[in-house]
């Protein structure tokens, strides 16, 4: 993987796994399936909240999902799914190991 990956890192303050589900389900492709230029997603509970990690194959594949699909669904509002916008952690990502 070259140096071109970019990583996103959302912290939901609050959140539950129940939200994320939900969240989840709005926003991506479908079960077991990833958006288009995303190459990792993990997320789980964290101190205070929720937390999601993904990494893009690049900066310009983050801003398409983020502006065509996450900020859009989101902003409307879904249905069991997070009640905020995430504090936004980025990062350049030097190296992915399998």
């Amino acid at each position: 993987m070259d140096a071109t990956a970019y990583g996103i890192v959302h912290f939901f303050a609050q959140g539950t796994k129940e939200q994320y589900e939900a969240s989840i389900a709005a926003v991506h492709p479908g079960e077991g399936r990833l958006p288009a230029g995303q190459i990792f997603h993990a997320a789980g509970p964290s101190t205070g909240g929720w937390t999601i990690l993904a990494v893009h194959d690049s900066k310009a594949s983050w801003e398409q999902f983020r502006d065509n699909t996450l900020l859009p669904r989101l902003q409307q509002g879904i249905e069991g799914g997070f009640t905020s916008m995430p504090e936004e952690t980025v990062i350049d990502v030097y190296k992915i190991m399998p």
